[in-house]
């Protein structure tokens, strides 16, 4: 029975409500206990019975601007007022208004944008403009990577998760730099980079160039590790699409708009793909979008090409709004600067001081308000912390009140861009506490 208007909620209620109708993602569904989260202000978040949570997380690294913003709550609330919702086929004002916001911010030479519902179904169009841009069929992509779960998508993704949905054809994997955990026995980030191109030269030479139509690679992998790639590696790969003719797509769902310091991640690395593709931070998912960000000759040759594809919530003008709202509020408060300021002046060095203090922890990387230490229980031989004791430093973790994101024998830490110094060093205190207690 529903609650009546005016009696009080209770995680009890919401919980039951949960286990009882909602069928949950990646998840065998006997197992779970989901939390329950009632409301979130900023950069916290609590449940009805008052329990409050610093978020380390932005759920699944898309709350870029913090919860409930007040402009971008105030845009989406003045939309569905005005026009709620409208055929992709014709022009509305908001579409337009956020191409062009997402176009000022793209590097040079690009021209337009494809408008999707999410980051799957983002990377899904940019695989098919590939394949018709070069008359090719097969995609490369890292084995250290996530793309999405839709047919194309999921079969590009390189981690595990693929391999119950491998349905898609035309997919070839090659491995990425990463040094910690070298396939090449590499020695050094130039080692590591040298090789991984060498190696990722002769899966496309064994592949055959002339069947190859896209190189798929997230700017920075995030689910896979936040792996930052050493210098020159993302301009070799620019190198060998180009001598070979292949379309570049850089996947910036996790690492764009803000994420790394840079309005795209892909923006530290001195290198411009053909195809972009984007979800998450672009309004922080406050209303799901995502699309495609088309460099200028792609999106010429569609002048005169049929494009065979089409969403019928593609440019939905409630989120589009809200990605209006966003980035002008992402502008006008410096938030691309505060993450970079955040990230250089205290994750930085806060992160390098937590691992001298504790030998589990294997390796400090990343950028921006995008990072992750990896914990091992053998230093010398790196091996993985065991899942159990990742569980237990989960949990513990969300005892005190922060809410982490926690990928295999990683803690991720990637708070929304606008948090405070005080916060992040408030959440470094939590995690240090944590692993004192479960330290090897």
């Amino acid at each position: 029975m529903d609650l009546l208007k005016g009696a009080k909620v209770t995680n009890e209620h919401v919980y039951q409500l949960d286990r009882e109708y909602v069928f949950h993602s990646w998840s065998t569904q006997g197992q779970l206990n989901p939390m329950v989260i009632a409301g979130a202000k900023g950069c916290k978040l609590w449940d009805y019975q008052g329990k409050e949570y610093l978020d380390f997380s932005s759920q699944l690294v898309n709350v870029n601007i913090g919860y409930q913003h007040p402009k971008i709550v105030e845009a989406i609330r003045e939309q569905a007022l005005e026009l709620t919702t409208i055929a992709p086929a014709v022009a509305n004002l908001k579409r337009g208004e956020a191409a062009k916001r997402i176009i000022e911010h793209a590097p040079a030479g690009f021209k337009k944008v494809f408008f999707a519902n999410a980051g799957a179904d983002a990377n899904e169009n940019a695989i098919r403009m590939a394949r018709i841009y070069t008359g090719r069929s097969k995609i490369l992509s890292g084995y250290r990577s996530y793309h999405g779960n839709t047919g194309s998508a999921i079969v590009a993704t390189g981690d595990p998760r693929r391999i119950p949905n491998e349905y898609a054809a035309g997919h070839v994997h090659f491995f990425q730099p990463y040094l910690y955990r070298s396939e090449f026995h590499s020695s050094d980030e130039q080692q590591e980079c040298e090789r991984a191109l060498a190696h990722l030269r002769r899966v496309i030479e064994l592949e055959g160039p002339q069947a190859i139509a896209g190189i798929l690679l997230e700017t920075i992998p995030g689910t896979a590790g936040i792996l930052t790639p050493p210098a020159g590696y993302l301009q070799g790969v620019r190198k060998l699409c180009d001598e070979f003719g292949i379309v570049m797509i850089l996947d910036e769902v996790m690492a764009g708009f803000g994420r790394t310091g840079e309005w795209f991640a892909l923006d530290g690395f001195n290198v411009i793909p053909d195809l972009i593709s984007f979800a998450k931070g672009v309004n922080s998912g406050y209303i799901p979008a995502g699309g495609v960000i088309i460099s200028e000759k792609i999106s010429e040759f569609f002048n005169d090409h049929y494009f065979p594809g089409g969403l019928t919530y593609s440019g939905h003008p409630m989120a589009m709004a809200a990605i209006v709202a966003t980035i002008d509020a992402m502008v006008e408060e410096k938030v691309v600067e505060n993450a970079a300021m955040i990230g250089q002046e205290i994750l930085a060095p806060q992160l390098q001081q937590l691992q001298s203090q504790h030998a589990m922890i294997g390796d400090v990387r990343g950028k921006g308000v995008f990072w992750a230490i990896e914990l091992v229980s053998d230093p010398q031989k790196r091996t993985p912390l065991a899942d159990a004791q990742m569980a237990l430093i989960k949990a513990d973790l969300l005892a005190q009140g922060l809410l982490p994101f926690v990928a295999g024998n990683r803690i991720h830490i990637v708070p929304p861009c606008v948090i405070t110094s005080d916060e992040v060093t408030q959440g470094i205190e939590m995690i240090d506490k944590s692993l004192k207690k479960y330290s090897i």
